[in-house]
């Protein structure tokens, strides 16, 4: 395997000196299981042992995808390439952490059912995600076959992007999932994201025309479904290219995202520079052009407030632990103020 059938290319051979590429190997993460990082090169493999034991993973740290320059005797990494793609969130918890997805992804797969998984505000989530990663995003629906009218769901979700590719298929059937091909070229990395039960490992086996990945069958009282993958693995298509088998997410906060939600609601953000007041909230404001979108029935109400929920939630992730700290005192003095004032009022 040489290192453009890995995903080599020139914005990773362009970061390495004429002095460096004879005295240095290249490898990528393939896997990451347990803090352990599996590096494959184009004639070798070497696994790095887990580093230190933390959940507050920095962004600097290595992740599935990335390339790294090795030592060529000892296969001891020297240093990280810069990315050209990381598709990250907010750690599950109340605190700042970052959690590294997978690196280096030229398309996302957003992979959605046409049942009750089925959710708009969700998967704008998805695609503002892939938007700030750098990532093409690629709508998957899947179960089309279990549904009397998929052409709904597409219709549904083609309010979310003029140019956002859809498709509707049936994960297990080759035929069904063949014009997701197009996406899988060689030297290609695609990554599946998605709830748990969705489908992503059994179109994974599809892609990848075997049936290694584990799956398991959804309840059918919420059409919810279980974890079946447990570590973060790049895995090799017939096409020449890759597939990234992530855990299902069942919490996806974004962080440091405000262009990716900008590109993901580029309809509102359009509609905002028209806006009469700057900071408008679209809210309230008086000659705002949202909301006389929305009264004239060409902008979805549900849109406008998954946006506004989206740049709060995205400000407040970035928010640094002594600010958050320094706004919550400030409106706890003005709760005992208002308190303490109440007697007097009688």
């Amino acid at each position: 395997m040489n290192l453009e059938d890995l995903g080599w290319s020139a914005h990773f051979q362009g970061q390495v000196t004429e002095e460096e590429w004879p005295e240095t190997a290249p490898a990528r993460v393939i896997r990451v299981r347990r803090g352990e990082l599996w590096l494959q090169g184009d004639d070798f493999e070497h696994v790095v042992p887990p580093g230190t034991d933390s959940r507050d993973i920095d962004v600097d740290r290595p992740a599935l995808g990335d390339w790294f320059l090795l030592d060529p005797e000892t296969h001891q990494p020297i240093r990280r390439l810069e990315r050209k793609s990381i598709l990250k969130r907010k750690a599950p918890g109340t605190g700042r952490a970052v959690q590294l997805i997978v690196a280096n992804v030229d398309v996302l797969f957003i992979v959605s059912s046409c049942n009750d998984d089925f959710n708009l505000a969700r998967l704008e989530r998805y695609i503002a995600l892939a938007f700030d990663a750098g990532t093409t995003p690629v709508l998957v629906l899947t179960k089309a076959d279990l549904c009397e009218n998929p052409e709904d769901y597409a219709a549904e979700a083609a309010q979310l992007g003029q140019d956002l590719a859809i498709e509707c298929i049936d994960a297990r059937d080759p035929v069904s999932s063949a014009p997701l091909k197009a996406w899988c070229g060689p030297g290609q990395t695609v990554a599946l994201l998605g709830s748990s039960g969705v489908g992503k490992s059994r179109l994974t086996n599809t892609l990848r025309g075997t049936d290694e990945q584990k799956t398991a069958a959804i309840r059918e009282v919420d059409s919810k479904g279980r974890h079946t993958t447990t570590e973060r693995v790049l895995l090799p298509l017939e096409g020449g290219g890759w597939i990234a088998d992530t855990p299902g997410l069942r919490e996806l906060q974004l962080y440091d995202a405000a262009e990716g939600i900008s590109a993901a609601f580029a309809d509102i953000e359009a509609l905002a520079a028209e806006c009469h007041f700057r900071d408008c909230s679209h809210d309230v404001e008086p000659r705002c052009a949202v909301t006389a979108a929305v009264k004239a029935g060409t902008l979805p109400a549900r849109r406008v407030e998954n946006y506004r929920k989206l740049r709060a939630e995205e400000a407040l992730a970035r928010e640094t632990i002594g600010q958050r700290r320094g706004r919550e005192k400030v409106f706890s003095k003005m709760v005992r103020d208002i308190d303490k004032d109440l007697p007097k009022r009688g």
